[in-house]
């Protein structure tokens, strides 16, 4: 809740998260690379297991971002 701003109507809005998206885009670019790079070594196995990891990695952010979005819901219509 610290990027929170408040509104003159009282209600709370989220400051765009770009930093995020620019995070997953990296992560996206350099597992690739590596994925062509294990490939051309050889090494499908670590490549698939790279992939998988990268994959972890970026829904965890996205699980995160769940995490504020239902934050936010919850104080926009003050549930609890």
């Amino acid at each position: 809740m610290s990027h929170l701003n408040r509104l003159e109507g009282g209600l709370y809005v989220e400051n765009l998260r770009v930093d995020l998206l620019f995070q997953i885009a990296g992560i996206g670019i350099f597992i690739s690379v590596l994925n062509i790079v294990l490939k051309q070594a050889g090494k499908e196995e670590q490549a698939q297991m790279l992939t998988l990891v990268g994959v972890v990695i970026v829904l965890l952010l996205v699980l995160q971002l769940l995490g504020d979005l239902f934050d936010s819901i919850r104080v926009i219509f003050n549930l609890y």
